[in-house]
């Protein structure tokens, strides 16, 4: 309840203070209905896109709708249904009439290591992670072209190793950032279409608080994270995200493609704090 008060407030505050630099452009945001898409979604409304609101739960998706009101549309796509990018993206162009920006958001975390990962998991999660971002691009970018859009994908720090037990997930977006190299590097230029990515850090979403609390932590966890994995003194909020994603996604960042930028309160790679 109070993450999702403070998204309303940063909802309104963007919309009446800052300047609407998404007017009349389309974002589609997979994964959007919760957690740092739902908070990409509200910000990017406010600024005065037409927005897609994505996600698994349809009561998820019509909360988020029901709060922004027009200029929304609603989807439900299965990503693991190698149809869905190819239907997102049409009812996407049909509901609005062209698309300026997409934003690869929607994961599935499944944590397991080498010996619980089995060939459906490996499956699901590439399906879900790496293949529905790579089918949504090349379903969008003739409308993208069009348009001199952007597409921010969403990865994860996990991507240069990753947990033991997330294992799976860790390839699937250590696979991401290939893509995003590769295609920031030809789409820009072949195409006019900046791809970059952000590899997040810890990040306090309403399913990463549910997971710990699973895992056996406290229900005041967040609270209590130490200061050598939260230096601020507490883990990064989705709308943070929102707003550090805001340039790239609006083509304020331009010509910057083929980037993938970590997204933590430290430096993620040749980081070696003191030992106590």
């Amino acid at each position: 309840m109070e993450n999702n008060g403070w998204l309303k407030v940063n909802y309104y505050l963007y919309k009446y203070i800052y300047i609407m630099i998404l007017k009349n452009k389309t974002i589609l945001i997979t994964g959007s209905a919760t957690g740092i898409g739902e908070a990409m979604a509200r910000l990017f409304h406010a600024q005065g896109a037409n927005v897609v609101i994505h996600g698994k739960e349809i009561s998820d998706v019509r909360r988020v709708s029901k709060d922004l009101g027009d200029r929304v549309l609603e989807r439900t796509d299965d990503l693991s249904d190698s149809q869905s990018p190819h239907n997102l993206i049409a009812a996407t162009v049909d509901a609005f009439g062209g698309l300026d920006g997409l934003v690869n958001n929607a994961a599935m975390i499944t944590r397991k290591d080498l010996d619980s990962s089995t060939p459906d998991i490996f499956n699901y999660d590439f399906s879900v992670n790496t293949r529905a971002p790579l089918f949504l691009i090349k379903s969008a970018l003739p409308h993208l072209e069009k348009a001199e859009g952007n597409i921010l994908n969403i990865g994860s720090i996990n991507s240069y190793c990753g947990e033991r037990n997330l294992l799976v997930y860790s390839m699937t977006k250590g696979a991401l950032l290939t893509m995003t190299r590769n295609l920031g590097d030809t789409l820009h230029r072949e195409n006019g279409v900046c791809v970059n990515q952000f590899n997040l850090g810890w990040v306090l979403s309403p399913n990463e608080i549910k997971s710990k609390i699973a895992e056996g932590l406290p229900e005041d966890w967040p609270q209590k994270v130490p200061p050598n994995l939260a230096p601020c003194g507490r883990i990064l909020l989705p709308e943070e995200i929102a707003r550090i994603a805001l340039p790239w996604v609006s083509g304020e960042t331009r010509p910057v493609s083929g980037s993938v930028i970590d997204i933590e309160q430290f430096p993620v790679i040749g980081r070696n704090p003191i030992k106590e």
